[in-house]
């Protein structure tokens, strides 16, 4: 496999501007880009990324968090993945930033794997989790 980098930490949250303020003004943290969907603290290797829960009561109680790692490979890691049935939470599919797959752990923790498209740079950020339970 080929990971490249943990990218992001990703926390799914229920209030998206209570969260944002927790973490902003409670704790601090550098704001890199906010919105209402997808907010990102760090401007430097590993971000902290939070992004709202739709439908909370399809999530799995270990599927509140998950981590990001970027894949240089992207087919030949999620081939290797099925091959040693790893269950996917989110079957691999193209995005408007790239590539993305999310499988799951034995604990049910979520995995985001991405693949960027060539024209996109990792520090401009980009969403790592995409839809959750929409599929």
């Amino acid at each position: 496999m080929s990971f490249r980098k943990l990218g992001a930490v990703i926390l799914l949250v229920s209030d998206m501007r209570r969260s944002i303020q927790f973490y902003k003004e409670t704790l601090n943290l550098p704001i890199k880009k906010e919105s209402e969907e997808w907010t990102e603290f760090f401007n430097k290797e590993t971000v902290l990324a939070l992004h709202p829960v739709k439908h909370k009561e399809n999530l799995k109680s270990g599927q509140h968090i998950l981590i990001g790692f970027t894949a240089s490979d992207f087919e030949h890691t999620i081939n290797n993945l099925k091959e040693k049935g790893v269950v996917f939470f989110k079957n691999a599919k193209d995005e408007g930033f790239g590539k993305h797959a999310i499988i799951e752990d034995p604990d049910g923790h979520l995995i985001s794997i991405v693949k960027l498209k060539g024209n996109q740079n990792e520090e401009d950020g980009f969403d790592f989790l995409g839809l959750v339970g929409a599929e």
